[in-house]
């Protein structure tokens, strides 16, 4: 049987390599090493980048041995909510007229959820091709939207389109969620059990590794040798808490603690100007995304992350910071609920510390416990590291794609 006429991986999202949002580098990963295992892969996906909406990729490549086809749409970026939902549905049309005139039966579909539930328009595709379809859910959407109160969106529009998201997972041959709460929610929606497979995002845990303050460039480059560094690194969204950080600061100022936020979003832009507004500049450093090869650097300048998750957001998305936070041996302030998953995951480790959303006060006093005593921050990152290399490598996470692809392929009798 020749290459052309063999069944495919068919893998849909916005961003893929050289992109390096957190959905395109997952993805890249985990295609290339799909793809050195001989599967045949094909790549659906846009010519833009993440930060850059100006971007021309070619439309016609070949990355490794996955063939990629990027498809035209408009480029009105991620600055305002009109120009993005816009981009959205151009992304969508193509995809689906590219979609219909490639896919062939015995492909097995994996849409990911950028644009939001990509799986929607996908699914009556798989099903006029004769393809499997496994739904790789970073999200749920209509859910997150109405959490973070996204304008325009009616609540009459969201139960309409959850009806039809709800409908097109039950009907996935399989839904890949990305945390043990996202699984849970997703079997409220009378999905089958055995069509909910839990595999946890991941970064490359060789390439990232601790590395000592004292040796980090750009803890120098920076200006960070004789300071306390609390970092944030990545989007700085809607879906992120910022009001606690800023509550903290009150209490911080003075204490040569500084707050590195390296990335971008619209929460880190809000960030950056109330900062500026409250003469934190001291308090404050702000640097733009890091290159892939600067990534060991930029989380290791840290002594410890802090990261968000809102408890009206469990079960609807999981923070990927996590595993880039533990990866360099860093601990982990999680601003969150503490009944959340995330939460639990920080104390069973002890690997950082828990903190209320809100309570700006606890966290400033916690954090000059951990300036104080670096050696109980620094048995924490070891901890974080620990729990990484146990529970969370790139190598477990493609293993167990690997085998929710073959039991799609070859189910078991029932």
């Amino acid at each position: 049987m020749s290459s052309h006429s063999l069944p495919r991986l068919i893998f849909i999202n916005r961003y893929f390599h050289p992109d390096q949002s957190a959905t395109s580098r997952l993805l890249s990963d985990l295609t290339f090493a799909l793809a050195d295992a001989e599967h045949n892969i094909l790549l659906l996906t846009s010519q833009q980048r993440y930060d850059d909406p100006d971007a021309r990729l070619p439309a016609r490549e070949i990355r490794g041995r996955v063939k990629v086809h990027r498809l035209a749409g408009t480029r009105f970026g991620r600055i305002t909510l009109v120009g993005r939902a816009i981009d959205y549905v151009s992304f969508y049309i193509s995809m689906a007229v590219t979609l219909l005139k490639l896919a062939r039966a015995g492909d097995t579909i994996v849409p990911m959820t950028d644009p939001p539930m990509l799986g929607l328009f996908a699914a009556p595709i798989a099903r006029l091709k004769g393809c499997r379809i496994i739904n790789w859910l970073q999200d749920l959407y209509p859910e997150v939207a109405l959490a973070v109160g996204t304008p325009f969106l009616r609540p009459i529009v969201a139960k309409l389109i959850k009806a039809f998201r709800d409908r097109s997972l039950r009907a996935a041959d399989c839904n890949v969620v990305i945390a043990t709460a996202m699984a849970e929610r997703v079997s409220t929606l009378d999905v089958k059990k055995e069509r909910i497979k839990v595999i946890h995002n991941w970064v490359d845990d060789h390439a990232l590794s601790p590395i000592p303050a004292h040796e980090n460039p750009f803890r120098r480059a920076w200006g960070l040798e004789d300071k306390f560094v609390v970092g944030y690194s990545g989007n700085l969204g809607r879906v992120h808490d910022i009001d606690t950080i800023l509550l903290a600061s009150d209490e911080l100022v003075g204490c040569q603690i500084v707050f590195l936020c390296i990335g971008g979003g619209a929460q880190y832009d809000v960030l950056k100007e109330t900062a500026e507004k409250r003469g934190l500049t001291q308090l404050f450093r702000f640097m733009p995304y890091q290159s892939e090869t600067d990534l060991p650097c930029s989380l290791s300048a840290a002594d410890v992350h802090w990261l968000s998750h809102k408890p009206e957001l469990e079960g609807l998305v999981f923070p990927s910071k996590f595993y880039g936070i533990a990866a360099v041996g860093r601990a982990i302030i999680a601003i969150t609920s503490r009944q959340s998953e995330l939460a639990e995951l920080v104390s069973q480790y002890q690997c950082g510390l828990v903190i209320e959303q809100g309570d700006g006060k606890t966290l400033a006093l916690e954090l000059k416990r951990l300036k104080a005593a670096p050696e109980v921050c620094s048995a924490m990152g070891e901890r974080a590291r620990s729990m990484l290399r146990t529970r969370f490598t790139r190598a477990q996470a493609i293993n167990a794609w690997a085998q929710t692809l073959r039991d799609i392929k070859h189910p078991p009798h029932r």
